[in-house]
């Protein structure tokens, strides 16, 4: 028998489809297929080789498994020696098992086949219950057309006769459900720019109160720097002060202390008549502790008697 060039000749045949892409049956799909083999027989027939030429039909009930109903014809069977034509065909029922998920899927088959062959000559019947068991190579042209190559044996139960056949075959799938496209995955959200934090200087406001000899009364040309002083803390809500009043060493410490007091009082009410909270100004009396200037000058006298405070915030740079 030539079964190895054979073989060798319908796989190759199946390979060289594979360039094309594909995407093979699946689950709950119906195949429908025309096939050819070159059918070799057993000596004990004293026949030459033949044709097999049909059609199988089969249901994938999982996505690599596929039931398969198959008829098929003999074709060119000749009795060896006279030439005497021998009708006759097959009839099977196998499992197929395809390998991967690709367009091309290795395959194995099993199952049980019914062969009937007869003479012309004297209408000579031999019918025979037949195991199966094959591989092969299928390539998926496309969602539907399929190519195939594959080799099977056969076991006669009846007489104990083994046989082969090699062929193609050419198929429709049909019915089965794609597979969903998978959606792309979103691409991330852009990650926003980090936001600069914004620069800041730190803004000082000094206010400086002198008064009249023995005197806790504010002097008109220091109303506007109160003011001044008043709406930077009303524009700086957070920010706190204390009004430092002081006194020159004229007078007893006790008189000066109480002087002072008064001094720094009068300025912490004319801030919160200026509208702001009361809460946020606190005031403090020194008395002649704490002189910026020389007590025993008339100009460094006039200096020493004041009222101080400043507040200080942090402010943004535009």
């Amino acid at each position: 028998m030539k079964l190895k060039n054979t073989v060798g000749l319908v796989v190759g045949a199946a390979i060289a489809a594979s360039s094309m892409s594909a995407m093979a049956g699946k689950a709950g799909s119906v195949e429908v297929e025309a096939f050819a083999d070159r059918y070799f027989t057993d000596s004990m027939y004293g026949l030459n080789d033949g044709t097999l030429v049909g059609g199988n039909i089969g249901y994938f009930v999982s996505e690599n498994v596929l039931l398969n109903v198959g008829l098929g014809k003999y074709k060119s069977l000749e009795v060896d020696g006279t030439n005497e034509d021998v009708d006759g065909k097959l009839a099977q029922i196998e499992a197929v098992y395809h390998f991967g998920t690709g367009n091309v899927l290795p395959y194995i088959s099993a199952g049980l086949a019914h062969q009937e062959l007869e003479a012309d000559s004297d209408n000579t019947e031999d019918r025979t219950t037949m195991a199966m068991a094959g591989f092969g190579i299928k390539n998926y042209l496309n969602e539907n057309f399929f190519v195939k190559a594959g080799v099977d044996a056969l076991y006669g139960f009846d007489h104990g006769n083994t046989e082969w056949q090699a062929g193609v075959g050419l198929g429709l799938n049909f019915g089965g459900k794609s597979e969903p496209v998978a959606e792309p995955a979103p691409l991330p959200a852009p990650i926003p720019e980090p936001t600069p934090a914004p620069e800041m200087q730190s803004v000082r406001v000094e206010l400086d109160v002198l008064f009249d000899f023995d005197k806790d009364t504010i002097r008109p040309e220091y109303r506007q720097d109160i003011q001044s002083l008043a709406e930077f803390m009303k524009t700086y809500p957070s920010v706190t002060t204390t009004v430092e009043g002081h006194t020159d060493s004229v007078g007893s410490d006790s008189y000066n202390q109480n002087l002072s007091e008064r001094r720094a009082n009068a300025v912490r009410e004319a801030l919160i008549s200026e509208g702001v909270d009361g809460s946020r100004v606190s005031s403090v009396g020194y008395g002649e502790a704490r002189p910026i200037a020389d007590n025993g000058t008339d100009e460094g006298r006039s200096m020493n008697r004041r009222v101080e405070a400043e507040v200080e915030a942090q402010v943004e740079v535009k």
